[in-house]
């Protein structure tokens, strides 16, 4: 595969639709981004904010996947969202999305990089359960589905720094990730 990333602000009209649809479709929630014109306005977004920016993986013309980056903090980046075209996870595609976020977090002087892992689609032993007391206990017990990306963070590095128990109703937490940049 000839993977090449590319700033999503060069995407041509019919590439940004792909990206909003490989928004829509690659995500294992049930919500997110689904509702009509929600994927577009998010890849709208990330291009004309200037406290975002986002990275295509293209292969020719084809978008395989994006990744967004959302400037809030002085000195950690977040990574939002990260996704891949269906057909194309377990590739590499999202790996390589990662680590060219990474460098350019880097070149830019961040000392971290942060996520939001939501679990609202029982992906995770969290679903479903009230979090307090305790919160971090639990969290240090997480396991797992290979729909929900917990996984694949871990394997690049990331680990859980804290969680939102409820953040998108009850017993739906979501599960904040960091990981060094130095």
């Amino acid at each position: 595969m000839a993977l090449a990333i590319i700033d999503i602000a060069s995407l041509d009209e019919r590439q940004l639709k792909a990206a909003a649809r490989i928004l829509r479709e690659s995500l294992p929630s049930p919500t997110a981004y689904k509702g009509p014109g929600e994927a577009e306005a998010e890849v709208a977004k990330v291009i004309a904010d200037p406290d975002r920016f986002g990275m295509a993986a293209v292969e020719g013309e084809r978008v395989l996947g994006w990744i967004g980056a959302v400037r809030g903090y002085s000195h950690s980046l977040e990574l939002h969202p990260l996704v891949v075209d269906p057909p194309f996870q377990v590739h590499g595609v999202g790996r390589a999305l990662v680590e060219a976020l990474e460098a350019r977090a880097r070149s830019e002087g961040y000392l971290t990089l942060w996520l939001g892992a939501d679990d609202d689609f029982d992906g995770t032993s969290l679903f479903g359960i009230g979090l307090f007391p305790h919160v971090l206990t639990k969290a240090a017990e997480i396991s797992s589905d290979r729909r929900h990306p917990l996984g694949f963070y871990r394997r690049l590095g990331f680990e859980i720094v804290g969680l939102i128990p409820d953040a998108n109703g009850a017993g739906q937490p979501d599960i904040l990730m960091s990981k060094p940049l130095t």
